[in-house]
């Protein structure tokens, strides 16, 4: 009996692209992130997305210019680039589309909502289409399984997707039109939401709601029949 994964995308980086558009403002950029910390390492990860959001990957200029400013192996930020699925091997699309397929989401129609993806993309989980609009992930798991099935796009959710509101989403997306996440701000690319990630700040942090009613309805109820969460007998 054999073993099947879905993580066929793991291993090293791709070291045959030598490209980059690192210059000397991204380096000086990616320094600035670094002094954020009093143990400099801690910036591997917000680093690490900024790359992404200049080369659309992890980059072997990247890791090079990395692991000179941490003062650690090229080994070692290789080793963080390739455990996080967030961090690409290859160059992912202006709009990066997550479809979870896990759990909730399945049963609520996650697959065939991927499928309806697929098949209006041309491109399979993990590919990028050659215009470079849209890259695709298959998710395991968004973490809002009570808005299911979820999308994300550029990691903005998309709530109680179906088929056709995912058709009319790329259409939109492929157009051009304005396009707000279901609680979040009005979408702009993958590559500004990696320097968000990185911790440069978009102005959009406070746009759209935090959280949707179906996530607030258990405070709500707990609130009126005033419910705590410290058991009986225990002081705070």
């Amino acid at each position: 009996m054999t073993h099947e994964h879905d993580f066929a995308d793991t291993g090293f980086l791709d070291t045959t692209d030598q490209s980059t558009a690192i210059d000397r403002a991204a380096l000086d950029q990616l320094e600035a992130i670094a002094e954020r910390y009093p143990v400099k390492r801690s910036a591997l990860m917000p680093m690490l997305h900024f790359v992404q959001a200049i080369d659309k990957r992890v980059s072997p200029a990247g890791v090079e210019a990395i692991a000179k400013i941490l003062e650690i192996t090229e080994a070692q930020v290789q080793g963080v680039a390739t455990f996080y699925t967030m961090y690409k091997r290859r160059p992912a699309g202006r709009h990066h589309i997550g479809v979870c397929t896990t759990a909730l989401c399945a049963v609520m129609g996650g697959d065939l909502l991927l499928e309806q993806v697929e098949q209006t993309l041309g491109i399979a989980p993990g590919e990028t289409t050659e215009d470079g609009m849209f890259s695709l992930e298959k998710v395991e798991c968004n973490a809002a399984c009570d808005f299911a099935p979820v999308m994300m796009v550029n990691w903005e959710f998309m709530d109680n997707m179906t088929p056709e509101k995912a058709e009319q989403l790329l259409d939109d997306l492929a157009k051009g039109r304005d396009v707000t996440s279901t609680r979040g701000p009005v979408l702009t690319s993958w590559a500004d939401n990696e320097r968000v990630l990185a911790g440069i700040p978009d102005g959009k942090a406070n746009d759209g709601p935090s959280a949707g009613e179906p996530s607030l309805e258990g405070v709500k109820i707990a609130t009126a029949k005033g419910w705590s969460g410290i058991p009986k007998g225990v002081r705070s």
